[in-house]
């Protein structure tokens, strides 16, 4: 009894340090409050609420001035989506890329800080095939190394 109880025992420990090495190789994305960006993205789903449109994913991300932040989506040929990326109001410079499965770039949008909504990026797209598209959204800071971004994929209603 001593021996299957020790056994079943070094068993558990087993297992617990697999899960605890395997734990620590996984990255896991932080989401990064800003009050400025929350209230902005509320803004916005109200008005493309208000065109028809339904959130499909939204995050806060956290992101490191001009570094690019990969965000893959999966799309359905023939569906309206729109997608909203919100940066740092501080930011000089804001760009997104969209980029199909084949990594033909499908959609190229930047803005500056002085713009009327510089620091929002907003633009429609209707996928020619189904298939999952990556989204790279990045911002220049020249104060901030650490950013708060937001992004958004809403679905036209039909």
């Amino acid at each position: 009894m001593k021996t299957l109880l020790h056994t079943a025992v070094f068993n558990i420990a087993l297992v617990f340090a697999g899960f605890n090495s395997n734990a620590q190789n996984v990255i896991r994305q932080a989401p990064c409050l800003s009050q400025g960006i929350l209230q902005k993205a509320d803004s916005m789903k109200l008005l493309l609420a208000k065109q028809g449109f339904t959130v499909v994913k939204e995050a806060s991300i956290q992101m490191v001035s001009e570094y690019e932040m990969p965000v893959i989506v999966p799309l359905n040929e023939g569906s309206w989506y729109q997608f909203v990326f919100i940066g740092d109001m501080t930011s000089k410079l804001y760009e997104v890329r969209m980029f199909d499965w084949n990594e033909k770039q499908v959609v190229y949008q930047k803005k500056y800080w002085g713009d009327v909504d510089g620091n929002v990026i907003s633009y429609s797209y209707i996928p020619k095939f189904s298939e999952f598209h990556m989204i790279k959204p990045v911002q220049v800071n020249k104060k901030k190394k650490d950013l708060c971004g937001y992004v958004m994929l809403l679905k036209k209603n039909n």
